[in-house]
């Protein structure tokens, strides 16, 4: 129990670093790319420096450290689910597969890690750009983030992990679904950037902005199709940006 609550303690000790030095980064003035990856690194240094010191003072490998971490969280949502009046079948069906879950929660546990802090640090720049800007505070111009767009060479990363899912082995399967997850959500944050950029240029009002977002947030169908669309603009480009229209305009 105690180790469970030292992973929580330093994740969220994590997450107050990482707002500290967003706050540190967005008075550099750097690129949106760098602001969020120096930070995202940063955090994710001291996180793993935490977990080899906490595995070091325990005296077990930091593998052994997650594996019993993600065993933990996964009895307590099995007790959660039983209590939740869950039935019979789908908790034995549940704890039949608990084995193969953990074995693949913990290799893709990086993946997670990272993922969610990408999602973490977007999500705090977005919210204190109109905070800062409201209190006539500094902030960073990055521009119009709906027109954000990844860069193109990462497509070849996403289809070349997508591949190792197809070869025998476990470790290149798992390493491709680690980049993979990673990837999804780079390429959520530009499928969502492209939603934010039709929205907008639609005039939606903002009751019905929130409406839709609420709805990508809790349809996993329409989750996944915001990824495909940030996806396939590396093709497409949704937003014809960079094509010159005949007035001149780009």
């Amino acid at each position: 129990m105690l180790g469970r609550a030292s992973i929580d303690i330093l994740f969220f000790g994590e997450l107050l670093l990482l707002g500290f030095v967003l706050s540190e980064l967005i008075e550099m003035n750097l690129s949106v790319e760098k602001t969020i990856c120096y930070a995202v690194s940063a955090v994710l240094l001291t996180g793993t420096f935490g977990l080899l010191l906490h595995g070091s003072i325990a005296r077990i490998g930091i593998q052994a450290l997650i594996s019993d971490y993600v065993a933990k969280n996964l009895q307590l949502t099995m007790a959660i689910y039983e209590n939740m009046g869950v039935s019979e079948d789908s908790i034995h069906l549940i704890s039949n597969s608990l084995e193969n879950i953990q074995y693949v929660l913990v290799r893709i546990f990086p993946s997670l890690v990272i993922g969610s802090t990408l999602f973490v640090a977007w999500v705090n720049l977005l919210i204190a750009k109109p905070m800062l800007t409201a209190r006539k505070l500094f902030f960073s111009d990055f521009g119009s983030l709906n027109l954000w767009k990844a860069p193109d060479f990462l497509v070849w990363g996403a289809i070349g992990c997508g591949l190792t899912l197809l070869l025998p082995s476990k470790a290149l399967k798992m390493f491709g679904l680690n980049g993979l997850i990673i990837l999804m959500i780079v390429y959520f944050f530009e499928g969502i950037a492209i939603v934010s950029f039709y929205f907008e240029k639609k005039e939606f009002s903002r009751i019905l902005r929130l409406f839709l977002y609420t709805l990508i947030v809790l349809q996993q169908i329409i989750l996944f199709l915001i990824i495909g669309i940030g996806f396939f603009d590396t093709w497409l480009n949704f937003r014809r940006l960079g094509i010159k229209k005949n007035n001149g305009e780009t």
